[in-house]
């Protein structure tokens, strides 16, 4: 085995800028007089414990890590490799016109990860292979799987069956270097879709991404959410890859039943979701109900919306605004009520079991119009509230089941049924109907 030259080590020393490899790792990178800070990506960083000093090229981690170096050194922590497989891949990324360490051929043969971006994708299969990246790095991260389960978003399938993922900042280690030009390329249109920024900087980094996809599965927008609570003051929680927002999250929701329910965030519909409610979309944001979404019930012919928005004073009136937009287009709407201050998921996770905690609130959901429910209204709540019912009991004669049908029958429509009180009480009518099978009820 060759030994390494000097003028090769020292030119790695010298002239492989620190801050580069700092910022393909996704630090985001500060002044502090001579220096640079950052969070350090090899350990729970609260506070920037990370400093780069670029007049002398070294970093050093001053956190629980303790450690530091050169170029070489970092490469070696970053890739888990030794000595000269760091000199071999810094060698090929920054001088690769210079000799290989092992002489001909001259091109490397060092193992490296392959990029999981083709270049010659189009923008929508390049966007798609993000998102797989993001897929798997989820699967391979205990800390994005540890706030899953912190938010009790523990289904088995729905990983999967979401294709959520985690951006941990490693996306641009596995690029071409930046000073080639392939490096610079696809650079460049990651930039334009939105999951680069400027800087280079992963636009969701540190974020549990929920991907909105397409009928056909293609990848139509991103959201993410920040899995840790130690940012810097004024770092969103909430964020989504620019530009206007496109296509509706489960869409399949809306295939498959007329009745939906609509929540605020992506996190609130996972939570109906695991809990085994099917039919649940969401909004964008408590102002984020979308032309997309309005055409999608249209086409699909919805004609119930549940509107589980958060109960507080935005939520409570954008879920009144957005029932007289849906109700002008002939889309019935009732307003899921959580408890003051909340949201599906804080519920959810204050209220055990969390399906049957939810089907309380689903079946007690607030009429929002003016006149007679629609159609689908009545029936959900008489089947809802039917379903808590026992049978009548068997010594019952058929007559007097019939005698307690027709009085029950008379005293649903001598009820207002336009009133927002009718509906809770429904359940009790029917309890009635059962005890005295043969009186009157009312």
């Amino acid at each position: 085995m060759a030994r390494i030259p000097d003028d090769l080590l020292e030119r790695i020393r010298r002239d492989v800028p620190i801050q580069t490899l700092a910022v393909r790792a996704g630090v985001e990178l500060r002044p502090h007089g001579d220096n640079l800070l950052g969070r350090c990506p090899w350990h729970d960083d609260k506070t920037p414990s990370l400093v780069l000093t670029p007049s002398k090229n070294l970093w050093h981690c001053m956190g629980s890590c303790q450690i530091g170096g050169s170029p070489i050194d970092w490469v070696m922590k970053a890739e888990g490799v030794s000595f000269r497989h760091a000199v071999e891949i810094l060698r090929a990324d920054f001088f690769p016109t210079s000799p290989s360490l092992d002489g001909p051929p001259s091109h490397t043969t060092v193992p490296q990860l392959a990029s999981p971006l083709e270049s010659e994708a189009s923008d929508r299969e390049l966007l798609g292979q993000v998102i797989d990246y993001y897929h798997q790095t989820l699967k391979e991260s205990p800390e994005a799987l540890a706030y899953l389960e912190k938010r009790s978003l523990r289904h088995p399938e729905l990983v999967d069956h979401f294709k959520l993922g985690y951006a941990n900042r490693t996306l641009g280690y596995r690029l071409p270097a930046m000073n080639r030009k392939a490096g610079q390329e696809i650079r460049t249109r990651l930039q334009k879709l939105g999951v680069l920024r400027e800087s280079g900087h992963e636009h969701l980094s540190g974020s549990l991404v929920i991907p909105i996809l397409g009928e056909s599965g293609e990848v139509l927008g991103a959201y993410g959410r920040k899995i840790r609570g130690d940012l810097r003051s004024g770092t969103p929680d909430h964020l989504y890859l620019p530009g206007p927002h496109r296509g509706v999250f489960n869409v399949e929701a809306l295939k498959a039943s007329k009745e939906v329910i609509l929540c605020e965030a992506l996190i609130d519909a996972l939570t109906f979701w695991c809990a085994g409610y099917r039919n649940v979309t969401a909004a964008y944001g408590v102002e984020g109900f979308t032309h997309d979404h309005l055409a999608a019930f249209k086409a699909y012919g919805t004609e119930q919306i549940l509107i589980a928005y958060d109960r507080d004073d935005a939520g409570d009136g954008a879920a009144e605004r957005l029932s007289k937009k849906l109700m002008a287009e002939g889309i019935a709407c009732s307003r899921i009520q959580f408890p003051k201050g909340m949201d599906a998921n804080d519920y959810a996770l204050k209220v055990q079991p969390p399906a049957k905690a939810l089907g309380v609130l689903i079946r007690s959901a607030v009429w929002m119009g003016n006149g007679r429910p629609h159609a689908r209204a009545v029936a959900h709540a008489v089947n809802e509230a039917a379903r808590l019912v026992p049978p009548p009991a068997a010594a019952a004669s058929s007559a007097s089941r019939r005698s307690g049908s027709a009085n029950l029958h008379l005293s649903i429509h001598s009820y207002e049924i336009h009133s927002k009180a009718f509906w809770p009480r429904l359940a009790i009518v029917l309890l009635a109907a059962v005890a005295c099978p043969t009186g009157a009820i009312g």
